[in-house]
């Protein structure tokens, strides 16, 4: 099932606040103005109907995320299909069937103007330039979030991020949704007017039915024994902008791990281990950075390609403000949340989607602001670590899933398991079905 979007040409445009900020605007227009050429000239190379182009994380990612489990579901329907994958890092490992090629501009310029279809997680650079008879698919990196974006962030959303978020939405023709939540936000936050596809994500069809073969996999390759229990920390990057210029940076983080282990091990058995995934936009900037003591039992598995083969594999969960909490809990997974400095981190995205109080017993809800769509959090919260220690040690099993069933059911959750397959079929019959 599809459906289409509602407008948000009645949300104000971005304000320009300074001079330096409006050159910042006119240099990157220009550049963007002198890009789109290289677009145009390969015009003259004609559109190979099964070539797939994909990125993921504006070319940080590898195999992985919503457009890894798609790939994987066309060419196993049809080994006709070609598929070329931009990286920034051309080291990345790929499936035979998919030529890896460097994430630059006249690269990029070649392949996607000869693509039949074109598939992202991300947006694409500003001054591509998409041609007549192309479909963009946009699978997006995240379902419900903590985060505002686009529009929604209000002052925060700078006049230059909406010129490149506008510009990549103004060429997608489909995005594909999880929940009636996602269908009500996109259109402020993605600045997305158009169809939407009823699926699911495809990254977690593995959170459903049975993981043992999946877990047993994990821990191999990390040289574990089946049995060990896996944490795994996974918090979000942090934005900086300044001028209208966005950037990441990293944090040091102020949780305990080696006291999260213990409670752990001690509220549910067991010998477990720790693994620390970071954001792909900051991962080969930030292995080891933040954790005072790194010991056996900690493996940093940033720089791998696939959060979701990480995620099914593991007992539990811990983030700050990472959407992996809600996908988690689809597979019934125990996800924790540390938010040691919420209040700064709300101030400068421009708010949260959720109304934190001081105190972590407080009831949380969604809804207050938009979209309205009330649901009450059903994840423990902790703002130090003996908050976090005591959501351990106290969690209760049933009341978690109670609390995660009502969540979904409220903000309407779409999502069964299957969601690659209805991906793929929708792409056969709206792409290729003429061909």
């Amino acid at each position: 099932m599809s459906t289409k979007s509602s407008s948000y040409d009645n949300w104000p445009i971005p304000a320009i606040h300074s001079k330096s900020e409006q050159r910042y605007i006119i240099k990157r227009t220009i550049q963007a103005k002198i890009q789109s050429l290289c677009f145009y000239i390969c015009r003259v190379f004609p559109i190979k109907k099964k070539l797939i182009s994909v990125c993921t994380f504006e070319g940080k990612g590898g195999f992985g995320c919503n457009p890894k489990y798609i790939v994987q579901e066309l060419h196993r329907r049809d080994t006709d299909y070609e598929f070329v994958w931009f990286v920034n890092d051309m080291s990345k490992e790929f499936p035979e069937y998919i030529k890896k090629v460097p994430n630059t501009i006249w690269s990029r310029a070649y392949w996607l103007t000869r693509s039949k279809l074109w598939i992202d997680n991300y947006r694409k650079p500003y001054g591509t330039k998409k041609r007549k008879g192309q479909f963009y698919f946009q699978t997006w990196h995240a379902g419900i979030g903590f985060k505002k974006i686009g529009l929604l962030r209000g002052d925060a959303f700078s006049r230059m991020a909406y010129i490149v978020s506008k510009s990549d939405s103004d060429m997608i023709d489909c995005t594909m949704i999880d929940c009636k939540w996602c269908e009500l936000m996109y259109p402020k936050g993605l600045l997305y007017d158009g169809e939407m596809l009823y699926s699911g994500a495809p990254r977690c069809d593995g959170l459903f039915g049975d993981r043992t073969e999946i877990r047993a996999r994990l821990r191999q390759k990390h040289g574990l024994y089946n049995g060990i229990k896996i944490l795994l920390f996974a918090p979000t990057f942090r934005e900086s902008s300044h001028g209208g210029k966005r950037g990441v940076y990293i944090g040091r983080w102020s949780i305990d791990l080696k006291r999260v282990m213990t409670a752990f091990e001690k509220r549910f058995g067991g010998k477990w281990v720790i693994f620390i995934r970071v954001h792909p936009q900051i991962a080969a900037e930030a292995k080891g950075v933040g954790i005072n003591s790194i010991g056996d039992y900690i493996y940093d598995v940033s720089i791998e390609d696939d959060m979701y083969e990480i995620l099914t594999g593991v007992d539990a969960l811990i983030t700050d403000y990472s959407s992996t909490i809600f996908e988690a809990s689809l597979g019934d997974i125990p996800a924790f949340m540390y938010a040691d400095d919420i209040e700064e981190y709300s101030n400068y995205r421009g708010g949260l989607h959720f109304t934190f109080h001081k105190d972590p017993k407080e009831p949380v809800y969604n809804g207050t602001g938009y979209p309205k769509i009330k649901a009450r959090f059903p994840y423990p919260i902790a703002y130090n670590n003996d908050e976090l220690e005591r959501n351990i040690l106290d969690f209760n099993t049933t009341k978690y899933l109670k609390g995660v069933r009502a969540f979904e059911k409220d903000m309407g959750i779409n999502t069964q398991g299957n969601a690659s397959k209805i991906c793929a079929d929708y792409i056969s019959h709206v792409v290729y079905a003429n061909l």
